[in-house]
C-alpha cells in the first residue's frame, strides 16, 4: 500500500524505523530513466527498509502522483521528456508538499540547480554509498519522522546487477541510430554520461562527456567524429559481455 495523505502514519502499519533500517515505513518514488541507476536505488531502499516505486519519465511520474503520495521523491535532472527541474519546481509548490524532494544527476552543477528549483537536496551519481543515501533522506524528513535514536552507519558498497547496465546500453544503441542533427542525441549524451559514470565505465563516460561538449560547441566536424567514436564504444560493449 502507498502513502496517502489521509492514511495513518506509515510506521503504524509497518513498524518503527530501526538503527539498521532507518527508512522503514517510507515510500520513495524515483523518477529515473536509467535501469542501472534505478537498480542501485532499489538496493539502497531494500537495505534501508523503504518501499520503492519507479517512473522512467515526467509523464509517468505525474500519473503515479495522481494515485498516491510518496514520503520522498528522487528526480533525475535529465529525463527523456523534459528536465527534472521542471518537475521539482512543480512539486515544491504543491500542497500538501511531499516530505522530501531530492534531485539526482551526474553533473556537479546539479545541487545548485536543484536547490534553486525547490529541492531539499541532491544525490550525485555514481550512487554507491548506502550511508550517504540514508543520510540525505533522513536529514530532510519532517520533524515527526526523524529517528529518535543514534543511527548505525552501514557504508557497504552497492553493486547493481550488470544486466541492468546492458539494458541501458542496448537502449542507447537504438537511439544513436538517429541522424546527427537529431535533438534526441542531446538526451543520449547526458543519459549515457550518467549511466557510464554510475557503472564506472571511465572510457565510455569520457566519450559521452566529449560528445555532449561538442554538441554544446556546435562544431559539426568534431561532433561527427566524436559521435563515431561513441557509437564504436557502445557497439563494443554490446558485443563484449565481459566489459558489461
Amino acid at each position: 500500500m502507498d502513502d496517502r495523505h489521509s492514511t495513518p502514519p506509515a510506521h503504524a502499519q509497518y513498524g518503527l524505523p530501526t538503527s539498521n533500517r532507518p527508512l522503514l515505513g517510507l515510500t520513495i518514488l524515483v523518477v529515473e530513466d536509467s535501469r542501472f541507476a534505478s537498480e542501485a536505488i532499489r538496493l539502497m531502499c531494500l537495505h534501508s527498509g523503504a518501499r520503492l516505486r519507479r517512473a522512467d519519465c515526467i509523464a509517468s511520474a505525474r500519473r503515479h502522483l495522481k494515485v498516491y503520495r510518496p514520503s520522498a521523491i528522487i528526480v533525475d535532472i535529465g529525463l527523456p521528456d523534459g528536465s527534472g527541474l521542471d518537475l521539482i519546481r512543480e512539486l515544491a509548490r504543491t500542497t500538501p508538499r511531499i516530505g522530501v524532494i531530492l534531485g539526482l544527476s551526474a553533473d556537479d552543477r546539479a545541487p545548485g540547480m536543484a536547490a534553486k528549483a525547490g529541492a531539499d537536496g541532491c544525490l550525485l551519481k555514481p550512487l554507491d554509498s548506502l550511508a550517504l543515501f540514508q543520510r540525505e533522506i533522513v536529514a530532510h524528513l519532517p520533524a515527526d519522522r526523524q529517528p529518535a535514536f543514534p543511527r548505525a552507519v552501514r557504508d557497504e558498497p552497492i553493486r547493481p546487477d550488470r544486466r541492468a547496465y546492458h539494458e541501458d546500453i542496448t537502449h542507447v544503441a537504438e537511439l544513436l541510430d538517429d541522424p546527427p542533427e537529431s535533438p534526441v542525441l542531446d538526451y543520449v549524451a547526458q543519459f549515457l554520461g550518467g549511466v557510464a559514470l554510475s557503472a564506472q565505465d571511465t572510457a565510455l563516460a569520457k566519450a559521452a562527456q566529449a560528445f555532449e561538449q561538442s554538441r554544446r560547441d556546435g562544431a559539426p566536424g568534431d561532433d561527427l567524429a566524436v559521435l563515431a567514436q561513441l557509437r564504436a564504444l557502445v557497439r563494443d560493449r554490446l558485443h563484449d559481455r565481459a566489459v558489461i
